[in-house]
């Protein structure tokens, strides 16, 4: 199964991970994991202001802060991973890549907002889940 990890460098996403970790089953049962991170954009503004050197920087090190933790976690558990980053909003960009890679599952972890929060709100679990056609897992 392909699995797709949606990741954001919060607790939630090490809540989700440790998860993974302690159900082995995940791990030993060959599937084809991705972990899947979403940088926001910088404002068009201040884009223009800072130029495309830094901001490129800007989002590679946000990548890398969120992915390398989250690289040592799985490696220490056995499970393999490809790690990718795309600039955009998370939602959209986490529904859209699932479709496109034509992953089985996406898992991710939710913060446990109730309904009326997320009605207010909203949150990007609750996008995904609206926005995407493939299965969604939320770990709280």
């Amino acid at each position: 199964m392909k699995i797709l990890l949606a990741v954001d460098g919060s607790d939630y996403t090490t809540r989700m991970l440790s998860y993974l970790a302690r159900h082995k089953e995940w791990a030993n049962a060959g599937h084809a994991f991705t972990v899947f991170h979403v940088v926001l954009p910088v404002p068009h503004r201040a884009a223009a202001f800072a130029g495309p050197e830094i901001v490129h920087g800007y989002y590679e090190d946000d990548a890398r802060i969120v992915l390398e933790p989250v690289r040592a976690l799985l490696a220490g558990s056995s499970i393999e991973a490809r790690f990718e980053h795309r600039i955009g909003h998370p939602a959209e960009e986490i529904a859209a890549f699932a479709q496109k890679g034509q992953f089985d599952l996406v898992i991710m972890g939710s913060r446990g907002h109730g309904a009326l929060t997320n009605l207010v709100l909203g949150s990007v679990a609750t996008k995904v889940l609206a926005a995407c056609t493939v299965p969604v897992l939320l770990v709280r």
